[in-house]
């Protein structure tokens, strides 16, 4: 099973989930407004991935909470995903033992068909 996680509203994430509809595969969607990953989860997905491309940096949320003056090592990235999960790059793709992070549509090309 396709697990996607990210919120409704977001572009990347609806792009994604349009893909899997219009190539008929089946996900389930997380949603992050209403669940929180947790610490088990988001570690599991560092060590798949890499917290600097998990972490988003551009985003919105990032801005308003002024993480950037905090200057954030691996560890505060990670503490901070674990709070807030507005701080995700999305979507998140859990796949078998893979992990998609962002929309690119030749990278799901290649992994999902």
């Amino acid at each position: 099973m396709i697990t996607v996680y990210g919120i409704k509203t977001c572009g990347s994430v609806r792009n994604a989930l349009k893909f899997f509809k219009d190539h008929n595969i089946e996900v389930e969607f997380f949603d992050f407004k209403k669940q929180t990953p947790s610490s088990e989860k988001i570690q599991s997905w560092i060590e798949k991935s890499n917290i600097n491309l998990l972490f988003n940096s551009k985003g919105t949320k990032y801005k308003t909470l002024g993480l950037k003056e905090l200057n954030l090592d691996d560890q505060g990235k990670f503490e901070w995903l674990c709070k807030d999960p507005m701080l995700f790059k999305r979507p998140v793709i859990e796949f078998e033992d893979k992990l998609v992070v962002a929309w690119d549509e030749e990278i799901y090309k290649n992994t999902f068909l």
